[in-house]
């Protein structure tokens, strides 16, 4: 007997407009050539198979090490298998007795905090629940013949683990609008009209892109730098082709005699430290009386390919230091480093102290910074042997690495959640994103030099000379523990950047006085989180703690727990690092040159 269309509304209303749903189909398929277009048009045939290549024979590589150790052993690989089919023909079996109007438990279910299978249809209907249990039973069989591999290098593990995640979050039947109960009926009732404008999108974003996809995470319009993002009232000082220094105005009458100088990451802009009014770092500090002077890297060109490590340390923190003192009058600064930022301040402050220059810095402030990379985070799948050649391959022509690769890798450690549910969002269903300041700064990538990048990945991710005593920056042997300087160090519990682990064991290589704090969240939440906000909390601990840990869960056990922000705990420490309060200075002061407002030219250079 036919179905009755007026039983089944999204089926009446797709029929009743059959030829807007005609005239979709064949807008979608111009669309669908102008986005092959702009991922064909700037990129040379080679360079895009070449990039491929290198990314997929890595996961063929990773991957087949994996089936190796199952497949050497017949009954290994058998047991394995039997556990697969056991659990699909256990689903199959459920689903027919459900047709069959029983009540029936699932064999597996979704993690609660999973989004992707919220509507009810998951649950409710047999066949989306059918293909959601037989999803879930195949990542979580794949996801333990990585886990179950024994006799395998970590490091390969943590490798496959991650293809394994990549593979199944793409594969997940929440992807796709024919297996996807929500997206089948928005598609239907709008009769297509979703697709068209997300194909638009889609076209766009390979064209912003230059022929890669650069996923928009939010809605870029209703942000501009020095507009509503980065707009702290402060003067640029000082440039050079390194970097700008940034000098803010007071908002106190009176200030700290010792300045603040903030060394930032260069992988990143500097505004995450001065995103908004509510969620400035750099704010808080200036209106708590700090004189702030803040780093901001150039985005570089091709001109910097050759610029090094070792240039960065000395036309970045050196000529700051001594531009800040001249703007101040003072002697002495205390330093501010955030995660690659705090990396190359640790090494300055160890050359500086085997160099006879120590008393410039007269205290050092780490934010998830790692000095010793032997438990680096995930970035660490990226930096073997292997893929550090690909990328310097990838260097090699341009003289620097598109910030957009290293944006895409940020976002494929987390797929499941920086690109899949935006892919859906807005390629499927059609709409913006929400406007989201934080989205807006990680998606405003920056460039990286080749030879400095270069000496990162091998020094640091490769090799940890920094913490075994062996990289060397301008003719000096960098011994970490030489630092005497008074350090404060602190670690996000949640970091997959630079885990809380990492950040521990970097700090008990420091020679000198170490107060660690671990803050709740992670790498960007855990850092930037104002007090008015009273949102997550930090840990404290005695000093001599910090020594006696051998694991963050060590250090925790005698920890003190402490609600919300951290921002003024660390206020108290550097108030005794800072000197007494003097009257407000006045940017220009001491024979300084103002060159333009802040935030600055740099930082508005777009990649």
């Amino acid at each position: 007997m036919a179905q009755d269309t007026n039983d089944n509304p999204t089926l009446q209303y797709l029929l009743q407009n059959p030829e807007e749903f005609a005239s979709n189909l064949a807008k979608i398929a111009e669309s669908s050539g102008k986005a092959l277009a702009a991922y064909l048009e700037p990129r040379e045939k080679h360079e895009v198979e070449t990039e491929a290549s290198a990314e997929l024979n890595a996961m063929i590589k990773t991957l087949s090490t994996v089936a190796e150790y199952w497949l050497k052993d017949p009954s290994r690989a058998i047991e394995a298998q039997a556990r697969l089919w056991s659990g699909y023909m256990s689903i199959w079996n459920n689903t027919l007795r459900a047709m069959a109007g029983e009540k029936i438990d699932p064999v597996i279910e979704a993690d609660a905090k999973d989004k992707r299978f919220k509507d009810s249809e998951w649950d409710d209907n047999n066949f989306f629940n059918f293909l959601k249990q037989m999803y879930l039973q195949t990542t979580q069989w794949a996801q333990t013949l990585v886990s179950d591999a024994e006799e395998i290098d970590p490091q390969v593990k943590k490798r496959a683990t991650f293809y394994i995640n990549l593979i199944t979050n793409a594969m997940s039947p929440s992807n796709f609008i024919f297996t996807n109960p929500e997206l089948l009926r928005e598609t239907m009732s709008q009769n297509g009209e979703n697709l068209v404008k997300g194909m638009d999108m889609l076209a766009e974003d390979i064209k912003k892109g230059k022929g890669d996809l650069k996923i928009r995470q939010t809605d870029i319009s209703k942000f501009e730098t020095g507009k509503n993002l980065a707009v702290t009232p402060g003067k640029v000082i000082m440039e050079n082709d390194i970097c700008q220094l940034i000098q803010y105005e007071a908002s106190t009458k009176t200030v700290y005699k010792r300045p603040l100088l903030i060394i930032p990451p260069w992988i990143n802009k500097y505004y995450i430290l001065d995103l908004t009014a509510e969620k400035s770092l750099i704010k808080w500090a200036v209106d708590r009386g700090h004189s702030v002077f803040i780093v901001s890297w150039v985005n570089p060109t091709e001109a910097h390919a050759q610029k090094t490590f070792e240039d960065y340390m000395q036309q970045g923190i050196f000529a700051s230091i001594e531009k800040v003192k001249q703007a101040t009058g003072e002697d002495t600064v205390n330093a501010m480093g955030y995660c690659v930022g705090g990396t190359l301040l640790a090494a300055t402050l160890a050359y500086m102290a085997q160099t006879g220059q120590a008393d410039s810095i007269a205290s050092a402030t780490f934010l998830t910074t790692q000095i010793d990379f032997a438990h680096a985070g995930d970035l660490k799948i990226f930096t073997d042997e292997e893929h550090i050649a690909n990328i310097e391959q990838m260097m090699q022509s341009k003289g620097y690495l598109d910030g957009s690769k290293l944006a895409m890798t940020f976002n494929l450690l987390r797929s499941g959640d920086l690109v899949w549910p935006y892919v859906i969002n807005n390629y499927i269903r059609g709409k913006e994103p929400f406007p989201f300041d934080l989205l807006y700064w990680n998606a405003d990538s920056t460039r990286l030099p080749a030879t400095n990048h270069s000496f990162y990945l091998r020094n640091c991710y490769l090799n940890n000379t920094l913490a075994e005593g062996k990289m060397v920056l301008a003719g000096e042997q960098l011994n970490i523990n030489s630092i005497k300087t008074p350090c404060y160090q602190l670690a996000t519990r949640e970091d997959h950047i630079a885990p809380a682990k990492s950040v521990l064991k970097g700090a008990q290589l420091l020679g000198g006085p170490v107060d660690f704090v671990l803050s709740g969240s992670g790498h960007i939440a855990g850092v930037v989180n104002p007090p008015t906000k009273k949102k997550y909390q930090y840990w404290t601990n005695k000093p001599e703690a910090l020594q006696k840990s051998d694991s963050i869960e060590k250090w925790l056990e005698s920890a003190g727990e402490h609600e919300g922000s951290w921002w003024p705990h660390w206020n108290k420490w550097i108030q005794n690092h800072s000197l007494n309060r003097i009257p407000a200075r006045t940017i220009g002061d001491n024979g300084i040159d103002i060159l333009e407002d802040a935030p600055g030219s740099f930082v508005k250079v777009v990649s």
